[in-house]
């Protein structure tokens, strides 16, 4: 297994795959990072040798806040909203979508289930 960024990446899935695995790379991020370096991304995990595998360490660490960075600099900003009291900090604050999403009927996965639950009939 390779490990890039602090995460182990599986040596069966392509490349541009496997970069996906760390917090803060999709799937533009891994094609931008894969074109800076020279990496075929059609290319298993398991075949590259250590030099490419470095190659995209280094450019990972220079150029991208990936994982627990970014996990960091994300929740400060949510904290920041909160303390400032914004109405995105307030959303947050409740545990409400806070996007501007319809709340009447959706949005249980941020809820619970408290409001679906009905009153039994006797």
């Amino acid at each position: 297994m390779a490990r890039l960024g602090g995460v182990d990446i599986p040596n069966n899935k392509k490349v541009w795959v496997g970069l996906t695995y760390i917090f803060g790379v999709g799937r533009s991020t891994s094609y931008k990072i894969l074109t800076a370096t020279g990496i075929n991304p059609d290319k298993r995990v398991g075949e590259m040798n250590e030099q490419e595998i470095s190659t995209i360490s280094q450019y990972i660490d220079d150029n991208l806040m990936v994982e627990g960075d970014l996990r960091k600099e994300r929740g400060l900003a949510i904290k920041r909203l909160m303390e400032i009291g914004s109405y995105r900090g307030w959303r947050h604050r409740m545990g409400l979508p806070c996007r501007g999403q319809i709340t009447r009927s959706n949005a249980r996965t941020r809820r619970g289930l408290a409001g679906k639950r009905g009153i039994k009939k006797k």
